[in-house]
């Protein structure tokens, strides 16, 4: 069972900038309770997210030798080449979307334009001993009214495969996803696709946390993404209760299911105290 802490996801939103220091205490704490990987950055544009964009001071400053692996997003090709330069780093995360308008908006590119960076950014992460985890936004439905049916979550992930991915992790962006559909859709794919790896990236209300979690569980996903307390989220769900999945909803769902591998519960204890410092 692999757990991913969010901190970036659970950050890049926040108007007021936070200090790099600050940054780099939380992550260095978080870093000590033992998940399996650590969304850290991304190396997109300041302007798009300013609050990303000392990424590369915050990395030099992080205990590195810790077991939990490192993530950051990119958007480009250029962020792709900028990231695989630091030994440090694991994995490069892209977002593709189901909704041609939110690709737009995320990223700056068209749905076809993204896969064509999805196979070149593989091929310099893979060049440079990294991996690409590739996240299927608005994987579950989307507020713009673009077509959307769990068969075109399928055939992405088909076209994904092709092109090598190994990592894919579906994104309930905007809190759609009902379980029925989670389960339909990681029933269907983790037996068909053996090869690659699916993870659950949630946005959820605290009404509807654990059905989701079961319902993804039992259909055999063992990759889930959360953020401690829930910060973040997507601001197009227009919704101040949809945020990322509670870290601490994740763990003591995983917990009752004897699947808590790793985690340091003490100093998990203390990452969590510790975000009151981070987040407003």
């Amino acid at each position: 069972m692999k757990v991913i802490e969010c901190p970036r996801d659970a950050m890049q939103g926040i108007r007021t900038f936070i200090p790099t220091e600050k940054k780099i205490k939380y992550l260095n704490r978080l870093l000590k309770v033992g998940f399996d990987t650590l969304d850290f950055g991304s190396f997109v544009s300041p302007k798009a997210v300013p609050q990303m964009a000392d990424t590369v001071e915050v990395l030099a400053g992080l205990e590195t030798e810790k077991n939990t692996k490192l993530l950051a997003i990119i958007a480009n090709t250029r962020g792709a080449e900028e990231a695989s330069k630091y030994k440090a780093i694991n994995f490069l995360g892209f977002p593709l979307s189901l909704s041609e308008t939110f690709q737009q908006r995320n990223t700056n590119k068209s749905i076809k334009e993204a896969f064509e960076t999805i196979k070149t950014a593989s091929e310099i992460a893979i060049s440079t001993g990294k991996t690409l985890v590739v996240y299927l936004s608005m994987g579950f439905g989307n507020p713009y009214g673009d077509p959307f049916s769990p068969a075109l979550t399928v055939q992405f992930t088909e076209k994904l495969a092709k092109t090598g991915i190994r990592i894919i992790s579906l994104a309930d962006t905007v809190g759609v996803a009902d379980p029925k559909t989670i389960k339909m859709l990681f029933e269907a794919l983790i037996p068909t696709y053996p090869e690659i790896e699916f993870g659950a990236h949630f946005h959820s209300n605290p009404m509807n946390i654990t059905q989701k979690l079961e319902a993804a569980f039992s259909a055999g996903c063992q990759r889930f993404d959360a953020a401690i307390k829930g910060f973040g989220g997507c601001p197009m769900a227009k919704d101040e209760l949809i945020g990322n999945m509670p870290t601490e909803k994740v763990l003591s769902f995983l917990q009752e299911k004897k699947r808590t591998a790793n985690i340091n519960f003490a100093e998990f204890n203390k990452a969590y105290a510790l975000a009151n410092e981070i987040f407003p």
